[in-house]
């Protein structure tokens, strides 16, 4: 019912928040009769503020069109490269007439960035694709909207989240032989447990796994999400925050956790703040602080565009990361889309490299919590293992702005770089040997066509690469 109620206001509100814009341009606008009035500046920006306030945030786009690559913009296209019932996996091509620029690109590493399931849309991560862009071939995850999934396509799970991620890892393994993966938030536990899976069954996993802030171990260094996960039961969440969605939209009948209900949780975290940004914003309309105010829609276009999850998936969450803690005690089962339920050990993973980040005033995932996944994965040598805390960040620093560009990105690029160069290094020593051994092969053959004895050829092992250590950054 509270859907219902929503949308009603919503819909109620559509025609005020119109009025409101064209208001706030009339008194706004020099050529405009209105705006010659001593206290039009005043109106202008109260009706400016009214509008953000009451007008309805659709899903805003990642809108990059060029990336610069030393010193040269390159064209990007952006397009779907799979398209599941619950989300697309988008790919950001870079295209370049310059011949040096166009061979660079080629052989940089493939990364796929698997965006939050958690009430906003993957275009947060707008800066952190645009970051990576300089330097990676970029894939992201962007999840659909549930209440606009029709209840044909039905159910989304959290076994299915991990599927998905494992599909998409095989994809660009396929187009490119290896690839890095970088996890922000919510998503490093489904993909802690699809590269685990994969490497209980042998096949190869990515090169490198970021882990950004997320809730590896919710239990350490909890916060206000963690302690409402813990202090509400799961049927508590079942009957209070789950609700149908309305006749007008696609998915109608499907059960979702509404991202307007998601949003005001968000608020609610930090209502000072946002009560001074919106004060603040009133105020640089009225000094015409256009950098100031652009800066505040930019940042709320995103924040305030939110969009619904899958009940199933939305419940199932919070049992098995913030309740029973399913990761971190060894007892979580995945279903296979094979429909086969295999245990998530990440102890098998073996050979990919691993690195945690964290801000150390984040306050959504606690210091700690993220940094857990070392303890899990106890099969990776110490040497490709790596922790990250960003000071003076918080949640959205570690992947978003200054912090994220000038102090998280570079190590995040070059913990990528040492372990994809590191890979190059050994396919081109093995496609040395294949000659020698090819040729060894030969003279084997010859040997013991023309003698009676017996001869054994001798492999002897080349010595171990020197290993570098990095000093973890504080």
């Amino acid at each position: 019912m509270m859907y219902q109620i929503y949308e009603t206001q919503r819909s109620l509100m559509e025609p005020f928040a119109d009025f409101a814009q064209a208001a706030a341009k009339m008194y706004g606008n020099p050529l405009s009769p209105l705006g010659h009035n001593p206290f039009a500046q005043r109106v202008s920006a109260g009706f400016g503020l009214l509008y953000r306030l009451g007008k309805d945030y659709e899903k805003p786009v990642f809108g990059l069109q060029t990336v610069p690559v030393d010193g040269i913009d390159v064209a990007i296209h952006e397009r779907v490269e799979i398209d599941k019932p619950f989300c697309e996996l988008r790919r950001f091509k870079r295209f370049t007439d310059d011949p040096e620029t166009l061979t660079k690109l080629k052989g940089q590493p493939a990364v796929l960035i698997v965006a939050p399931l958690s009430g906003h849309h993957a275009t947060l991560l707008r800066d952190t694709v645009k970051t990576m862009l300089k330097n990676h071939k970029v894939y992201i995850t962007d999840w659909k909207n549930a209440r606009l999934v029709p209840l044909s396509e039905g159910e989304f799970h959290l076994d299915d989240y991990v599927n998905y991620a494992q599909e998409f890892i095989r994809h660009l393994q396929a187009r490119y032989g290896n690839c890095h993966v970088v996890s922000v938030c919510q998503p490093t536990v489904p993909v802690l447990a699809a590269v685990s899976l994969m490497a209980s069954r042998g096949e190869a996993t990515p090169l490198t796994m970021t882990m950004m802030g997320g809730p590896i171990d919710a239990r350490k260094m909890p916060t206000s999400v963690n302690n409402l996960a813990t202090n509400k039961s799961h049927d508590w969440f079942k009957n209070n925050v789950i609700y149908r969605v309305p006749s007008n939209y696609p998915g109608a009948g499907r059960r979702v956790y509404p991202g307007f209900l998601q949003h005001t949780g968000f608020v609610a975290m930090n209502p000072s703040n946002h009560a001074r940004s919106h004060y603040d914003y009133f105020n640089d309309l009225l000094k015409g602080d256009d950098v100031s105010t652009e800066a505040h829609r930019k940042f709320y276009d995103e924040y305030n565009a939110v969009l619904d999850m899958d009940a199933d998936y939305y419940l199932e969450t919070i049992r098995v990361v913030f309740q029973d803690f399913c990761l971190v005690n060894g007892t979580w089962d995945v279903k296979g889309v094979d429909g086969k339920t295999e245990r998530v050990r990440p102890q098998d993973i073996k050979t990919t490299a691993l690195l945690s980040v964290e801000g150390e005033l984040d306050d959504i995932s606690g210091l700690g919590q993220t940094r857990a996944v070392h303890e899990l994965c106890t099969g990776v040598p110490a040497s490709q293992q790596r922790h990250l805390e960003a000071k003076g960040a918080g949640h959205y620093g570690i992947f978003s702005g200054r912090r994220w560009r000038e102090v998280v990105y570079p190590e995040v690029k070059r913990f990528i770089l040492e372990h994809h160069a590191a890979k190059a290094v050994i396919k081109a020593e093995e496609a040395a040997t294949k000659p020698v051994a090819h040729a060894a092969t030969q003279a084997a053959a010859q040997v013991k066509t023309s003698a009676s004895k017996t001869v054994k050829v001798v492999s002897k092992p080349v010595a171990k690469a020197t290993t570098t250590k990095v000093a973890r950054k504080k």
